[in-house]
C-alpha cells in the first residue's frame, strides 16, 4: 500500500516517502479522511474556517483553534495547547471541511474545550517528541510486570506520551473496576513523570493496535470505522450464520462489527418470508420449516415423521398455503407445489467455457498404457527374481 507521493517500484512494492510516520499527504495514516472541498475557492468576502484537525498516535484526533492565523497544510507538525505544557500532532485536514467533521461529532465550535495552536514545532520540540515516543515500548513491558506483581486484574495495552514529554497517559482494558492507586504511585517512582490512566473498550484497544482480519484486510476500526455499535448473536441468526464463537470474533474478543454491514439487506429480504415457527396444515399431515434460502427465496418443509423427505417451496407457494390454512383449508400435499417448481425451473446459466468437459486435457490413453506398464513390471518381478535365484 503506497500513496502517490510514496509510488512504487517496476515490482510493484512501495518506495517509501522517508518520512517516517509524517506522510505529507496523510495516505498513509488511520482514520485518513479525503478533503473533497480542497479544490474549490471560497465565495468572495468569505475567511477560511481557522480550525484545524490535528492527528496524535495511533488515530486519536482532535480539533484544535488557529489563532495565530498561521498557515497550515495536511502533514505539518505544530505544537498544541494542552491541560498542562503543549502537545505535538500532525495536521490531517483543513479547511470547511473541518466545520462539518466538528458538526457531525457534535462539537462545539466557541466551547470551552476547543483549545488553540501555539505554532509549528520546532526541531527542538520534534527532537523531545521522539525521545519521549522512544521510551514508549520499554516502559509498556515494565508497567505490565508491575501490574502483574500487584495482582490487578488489568491490561495494559498502550503508552501515550505528551509531545513536551511531561506526562504520560496508559491505556488499559479491564473486565471489572480496578483500584489502581497503588500502581501509580510505583509507576511515578518508577518513571519520574506525571501519570494518567485512561480505561478503553476492547474493540478500541484493537483500533489503536491495529492488525488484519479474516477477510485479509487491515481492521475496520483502525482504518476508517468510528463509532462502535453494539453487535448481538441476533444478526448472526438473521444471516443464517452458524454460532460460532471462534469465527463470529474478532481480535478484540467481541462479535464482528461487519455483522452490522448487511444485516438491512437481510431484514429486507425475510420480510416477504413467512415465520420458520409456522406449520403448513395438508391433508397428508402437517409440515414444519426445516431450512430456508434467502437468496433464491425457497423453503424446505418436511412431514411430521418423515424427517428425511424435504420438500422444496418458494415463499409465494408457502404464503398462499398459510392464507388457505387461515381459511380453515388444508392443501391436498406439499408434492403438488414441489412438481410445480421443478416444471418452472429453467437453466439461467449458460456455459461460457464452452462444450469441453473439464477433463478435456486429460489424456486418457498415456495413463491406460503406464498402468499397463506398471502392470506388467509387476508381474516380471517373480519370473525375474526365479532367474537370478537359479543363476
Amino acid at each position: 500500500m503506497a500513496c502517490n507521493s510514496c509510488t512504487t517500484e517496476k515490482s510493484g512494492l512501495p518506495k517509501g516517502c522517508k518520512n517516517n510516520g509524517t506522510c505529507g499527504t496523510d495516505s498513509c495514516n488511520k482514520l485518513t479522511v479525503f478533503n473533497w472541498l480542497a479544490n474549490m475557492s471560497l465565495p468572495a468576502g468569505e475567511k477560511a474556517f481557522d480550525y484545524a484537525e490535528v492527528r496524535f498516535k495511533n488515530g486519536r484526533k482532535s480539533y484544535y483553534k488557529n489563532t495565530e492565523n498561521i498557515i497550515l497544510a495536511i502533514g505539518d507538525i505544530v505544537a498544541t495547547q494542552a491541560q498542562s505544557g503543549h502537545d505535538i500532532g500532525m495536521v490531517t485536514l483543513t479547511g470547511e471541511l473541518v466545520r462539518v467533521q466538528m458538526k457531525r461529532k457534535k462539537i462545539e465550535i466557541d466551547g470551552e474545550e476547543v483549545l488553540k495552536i501555539y505554532r509549528k514545532a520546532t526541531q527542538k520540540d520534534i527532537d523531545i517528541w521522539h525521545k519521549s515516543r522512544d521510551k514508549e515500548e520499554t516502559m509498556k513491558v515494565k508497567a505490565r510486570q508491575f501490574a502483574i506483581d500487584l495482582k490487578l486484574q488489568m491490561k495494559i495495552s498502550d503508552i501515550e506520551y505528551q509531545g513536551d514529554g511531561s506526562k504520560a497517559t496508559f491505556y488499559y482494558t479491564a473486565e471489572e473496576r480496578v483500584d489502581f492507586r497503588e500502581l501509580i504511585k510505583v509507576f511515578a517512582r518508577e518513571f519520574r513523570t506525571r501519570i494518567e490512566m485512561k480505561q478503553v473498550g476492547f474493540r478500541q484497544e484493537a483500533a489503536r493496535l491495529g492488525g488484519i482480519g479474516s477477510c485479509g484486510r487491515e481492521l475496520c476500526c483502525s482504518t476508517w470505522l468510528t463509532d462502535f455499535r453494539s453487535v448481538s448473536t441476533s444478526s448472526a441468526r438473521y444471516q443464517q450464520l452458524s454460532l460460532n464463537p471462534q469465527k463470529l470474533a474478532g481480535q478484540c474478543g467481541k462479535l464482528k462489527c461487519c455483522l452490522n454491514y448487511e444485516l438491512d439487506a437481510y431484514m429486507d429480504a425475510l420480510k416477504e418470508f413467512p415465520k420458520t415457527d409456522v406449520k403448513l396444515y395438508t391433508e397428508k399431515g402437517k409440515a414444519i420449516c426445516q431450512k430456508i434460502d434467502i437468496f433464491q427465496g425457497y423453503m424446505w418443509f418436511t412431514y411430521e415423521g418423515e424427517w428425511t423427505n424435504w420438500h422444496k417451496l418458494t415463499t409465494s407457494q408457502a404464503n398462499e398455503i398459510i392464507g388457505l390454512n387461515k381459511k380453515d383449508q388444508k392443501v391436498s400435499s406439499l408434492e403438488e407445489y414441489a412438481s410445480e417448481l421443478i416444471a418452472d425451473t429453467k437453466n439461467v446459466f449458460e456455459n461460457v467455457v464452452g462444450q469441453d468437459s473439464l477433463t478435456r486435457f486429460d489424456s486418457p490413453g498415456r495413463r491406460s498404457k503406464r498402468r499397463n506398464n506398471k502392470n506388467r513390471n509387476r508381474r516380471r518381478k517373480p519370473h525375474q527374481n526365479k532367474k537370478n535365484n537359479a543363476n
